[in-house]
């Protein structure tokens, strides 16, 4: 038991860096496409969508419960790679880019979720803490190509996706060989599309959702565009020279530490207060943006996107608790689905419409909109609470 989970997460790592590897070299990518800087979005978005798509199928079809999960996630893990090795391909137009993308993300949803049902297979008392290893190495996977990119700057951008599908072929490889199948799992139900409507009418189930779709409506749009504030200050400063890739790897993965932090803090604080308060940081940041973007100093501007870095998924692997345990036992699976897809749903309409603002919004000013989210998540939390402390 003490090797399993590890392995598990080290597998989630490598495979997770498939989800970024677009994104990391989006700049080649848009030059070689003749695409604007924030063709960035559309590569994100195409990975989004494939992920939901395949999320539902997943479920609908019921394949980690009907199959081995290891077996699932290691031939999800090839076909992910392959699809993301689909990039290199000479004389690619943007449209097959963005399908190879979506492909890419569709057989992620055989990785992470069915990572985390592999880890639930395994442990039943402190999965909350499990969970935030699962989302820390999720989040150090996703940061994983801007280091990639950093390292390989005076190389072909094709070793990026090379380096990535291979890390991912060893993770599914670890995955089936080390990782047996666990001694909780159990034989899932059928998806139940009611059983969103049915736990949604628990008031403890809608206040958790509403905290992890405001959560998310902020997440990869700051992921996602994190490289072009960075670009932008140098445009601005030409003599800071700031490492873009390095950076963006550093400051999107530091946040896998805020997630293994935030999950060991909810053994002893409420993890609803803990994610709640992260929350309302995260949104503080978006509200301070406009001004600290506009500041001349290259280092308040990076302790600042360190700090947002940290607080903008520390309350990701709690509000995924939250969720899972107030979910109605006899439609949890379903319920955690359609959770999971409207929350992916919604971080597509936020890097598009932050995409489309770009064009008629300063970038200093561009991410004030995303306080949006967490206003709503917090304002159901505080909401939740205040309905608590009246009924007792």
């Amino acid at each position: 038991m003490s090797r399993i989970l590890p392995v598990i997460v080290l597998a989630q790592f490598f495979c997770t860096s498939l989800w970024f590897a677009g994104n990391a070299i989006a700049v080649d990518l848009a030059a070689a496409l003749q695409q604007p800087p924030t063709f960035v979005a559309h590569l994100t978005s195409a990975v989004q969508l494939g992920f939901i798509t395949g999320t539902l199928v997943f479920a609908l079809l019921a394949i980690a419960d009907r199959f081995s999960p290891s077996r699932v996630f290691f031939l999800s893990a090839l076909a992910a790679a392959l699809c993301n090795l689909g990039i290199n391909l000479g004389s690619l137009e943007a449209g097959n880019l963005l399908a190879f993308r979506f492909l890419t993300g569709f057989f992620l949803a055989g990785i992470y979720p069915v990572g985390m049902k592999i880890a639930a297979d395994y442990v039943q008392a402190g999965l909350g803490k499990w969970l935030g290893f699962l989302v820390g190495a999720l989040v150090v996977g996703t940061a994983f190509p801007h280091l990639l990119k950093s390292v390989t700057a005076q190389l072909p951008w094709h070793y990026v996706t090379l380096t990535t599908s291979g890390l991912a072929v060893l993770g599914g490889v670890a995955m089936l060989l080390l990782v047996p199948d666990g001694p909780y799992r159990k034989k899932g139900q059928r998806l139940q599309l009611t059983a969103f409507a049915a736990g949604f009418r628990q008031p403890s189930f809608r206040v958790a959702a509403f905290g992890y779709f405001g959560h998310m409506w902020e997440l990869y749009t700051f992921w996602a565009f994190l490289p072009l504030i960075l670009t932008t200050y140098n445009r601005a400063h030409p003599n800071a020279e700031l490492p873009v890739s390095l950076l963006s790897f550093l400051l999107i993965g530091a946040g896998g530490l805020a997630c293994v932090s935030s999950g060991l803090l909810s053994r002893v604080v409420p993890p609803r207060k803990v994610a709640t308060t992260a929350l309302a940081l995260s949104g503080a940041c978006c509200l301070l943006s406009p001004l600290v973007l506009r500041s001349n100093s290259a280092a308040l501007l990076l302790c600042f996107l360190f700090f947002w870095g940290l607080m903008v998924v520390a309350d990701s692997p709690l509000f995924s608790t939250l969720v899972a345990q107030s979910a109605p036992e006899t439609s949890r699976g379903t319920a955690l689905t359609i959770v999971n897809c409207l929350g992916f749903a919604i971080t597509i309409v936020s890097i598009e419409v932050t995409r489309w603002l770009s064009s008629y919004v300063n970038t200093h000013d561009l991410f004030f909109m995303l306080a949006l989210g967490p206003a709503l998540g917090v304002l159901a939390q505080l909401g939740s609470r205040k309905a608590e402390a009246t009924a007792s």
